[in-house]
């Protein structure tokens, strides 16, 4: 049986790691090169970096960060924000990283997730998902949560998995930053009929949380603003969820 993960997602705006809640009202949280070697030496098992203005202000991602993280990681590391074309995450593979996410960019050119995953291979290629609910089903948003698209969760989570997407990393956007915990029904809409790894994003308070995720079929569960706060470290977690006969790495 495959281990599962904590992530850990350091969104960085202008250099530095920021936190809001439903991706909004941002705090600044530290540099994002010395907190992913802290969460790699708490026992981290991936780190993924958001440059969260590169969608609305259209900059380019992380390319000069990645190269230096790179140099300091040795657990994976995914990078994502802005990436809109093949030549965008070749970049990002030159530069060190393991895997690249899209979002917004497979919404507008779904044919974008079968180009990358050729050039790139399925493994490294992860497609987020960002959603809301509306009137009992799951809406997919694009342009970091401000824009409503025509998909429904599962449909659009189908569609990516069919166009060659390795993994899938789903957000509720109503949880983001709240810590109520993680939607469970949102991703029990999509374990029986997804076959690749979801990573599940959004609402992580407490230990029990991740423990109700991986229960619930998760194969990675992210946190951020819990493991700012210092509330509890991934190795302090993982400790735990071991104990509950939660199958992790440690």
């Amino acid at each position: 049986m495959l281990c599962k993960r904590i992530v850990v997602a350091l969104d960085v705006k202008n250099g530095q790691v920021v936190k809001g809640v439903n991706f909004d009202n941002l705090s600044e949280n530290g540099n994002p090169l010395e907190l992913a070697v802290k969460y790699q030496q708490n026992g981290a098992d991936e780190i993924i970096f958001l440059d969260i203005s590169a969608c609305l202000e259209k900059r380019k991602t992380l390319l000069q960060l990645a190269e230096k993280v790179s140099e300091k990681l040795s657990i994976p590391f995914t990078v994502g924000g802005g990436v809109s074309s093949v030549s965008d995450a070749t970049e990002l593979f030159k530069n060190g990283a393991d895997k690249v996410f899209i979002n917004s960019a497979a919404l507008n050119n779904p044919e974008l997730i079968k180009k990358l995953a050729m050039k790139c291979g399925s493994a490294n290629i992860i497609v987020a998902v960002d959603s809301r609910l509306q009137n009992s089903e799951y809406k997919v948003y694009s342009s970091a949560g401000k824009k409503q698209t025509p998909y429904e969760l599962a449909e659009w989570c189908l569609k990516a998995q069919e166009l060659g997407a390795g993994e899938l990393m789903i957000t509720s956007i109503d949880r983001d930053g709240t810590r109520k915990g993680f939607d469970l029904d949102m991703l029990g809409r999509l374990t029986d009929k997804i076959s690749i790894p979801i990573i599940i994003s959004g609402g992580a308070g407490s230990m029990n949380d991740f423990k109700k995720a991986f229960e619930n079929g998760a194969d990675a569960a992210l946190g951020a603003g819990v493991f700012h706060s210092n509330t509890f470290t991934p190795n302090t977690l993982k400790l735990f969820l071991k104990e509950e006969k939660i199958n992790v790495r440690l």
